[in-house]
């Protein structure tokens, strides 16, 4: 009895008279549908691509498995989308929907919606994507008792690109490395982001921060200093550190960007406050590394004269390898940090478009 009771309970159910025996005035057939209507949430593609400055739709859709109406029920459907973080503990969130009513959250302020093409549309428009907004989003739709969950990634086209400052080797904790992404147009490359470039041929023995707080490195040419000849390419992990007390470089990532990234043709070499001056003079400002990098990968930018940049580094991109200008890969080569005040070098400026 207890059993039969839990199920009614439970379950969607519904009485009628009994038809055989008019004179049981009290007696009814108890219908139990054990298999109601279920609430799904699909994701019609788990993993897209788009760049900075563009905009995507992070697709979502909800079904009723049982019935063909989507939120054919008589409560309010509610839709949230968060983004997941790399120890999936935390969730950042992004925009809640329920009936009218609309909030977004941080950063994404402004920038996102609801496609709503149909009833059961959920997919979230993000506009003007930014270098943080790489990574997993959740989709969440609630209606009374019932949910579900689809996981949607948004990867960004973009170059991995490692980081030391001037002090040099190992002098960044983790959030003076974030700082420093920053300073260079760029962001904390992820795991998944250093992968990518490894498997894109990105050798460097230095260890460096990533996004997740772990330390590593990718070898694709085993050798003596980073591991030893024998041992098997891949992304090296150094593990966990602490982030206040720990000392490392950073691998930083960044997208292309709205604007020109060129070589200042200029009479003279310069110094680099005379760099700085120069580029401004033209309506620039000195670009930086980040941008040199992007510029280098995403657009073929390729040539063969020193530039100072805005970290006061000196650099060059080549992407036709060639006797005098890196003459065995494509890179942006390093020439260091020289003396501001007395060494003459040209200047790579950037000027963005409105």
């Amino acid at each position: 009895m207890k059993s039969l009771l839990f199920l009614v309970l439970i379950s969607v159910c519904w009485a009628e008279p009994h038809p055989g025996n008019a004179s049981l005035e009290h007696e009814t057939i108890v219908h139990i549908q054990e298999n109601g209507p279920r609430l799904l949430v699909v994701a019609e593609q788990a993993k897209l691509f788009s760049h900075r400055g563009g905009n995507v739709t992070l697709p979502c859709k909800f079904y009723h498995e049982h019935t063909s109406a989507a939120g054919s029920g008589p409560h309010r459907i509610r839709i949230k989308w968060t983004k997941l973080t790399y120890d999936y503990l935390k969730e950042v969130d992004v925009f809640v929907a329920m009936g009218h009513h609309r909030k977004s959250y941080g950063s994404y302020q402004g920038r996102v919606s609801l496609r709503e093409s149909s009833e059961n549309d959920a997919s979230l428009v993000i506009t003007n994507i930014m270098l943080e907004d790489y990574g997993r989003y959740k989709c969440e739709v609630i209606e009374g008792l019932e949910d579900d969950t689809a996981v949607v990634t948004l990867n960004l086209e973009g170059v991995v690109f490692p980081y030391s400052p001037r002090l040099g080797r190992y002098n960044l904790n983790f959030h003076e490395a974030q700082r420093a992404c920053a300073e260079q147009d760029s962001v904390m490359a992820s795991f998944d982001q250093l992968y990518d470039a490894w498997r894109s041929g990105l050798d460097w023995c230095n260890a460096g921060w990533l996004s997740d707080g772990s330390v590593q490195y990718p070898i694709t040419k085993p050798r003596e200093p980073c591991g030893g000849r024998n041992t098997v390419p891949g992304v090296r992990n150094y593990g966990f550190w602490d982030k206040d007390k720990s000392h490392y470089d950073v691998f930083c990532f960044t997208s292309n960007f709205n604007g020109r990234f060129y070589y200042l043709i200029h009479p003279t070499k310069l110094t680099y406050d005379e760099a700085v001056q120069a580029c401004l003079k033209d309506g620039s400002q000195i670009a930086k590394v980040g941008q040199i990098f992007a510029a280098w990968k995403l657009l073929g930018y390729d040539r063969c004269d020193a530039g100072w940049l805005a970290d006061g580094s000196v650099r060059y991109p080549i992407s036709r390898p060639r006797k005098r200008c890196s003459p065995s890969e494509a890179a942006v080569r390093f020439v260091g940090f020289p003396d501001k005040k007395h060494k003459l070098y040209g200047v790579y400026c950037f000027r963005a478009y409105n």
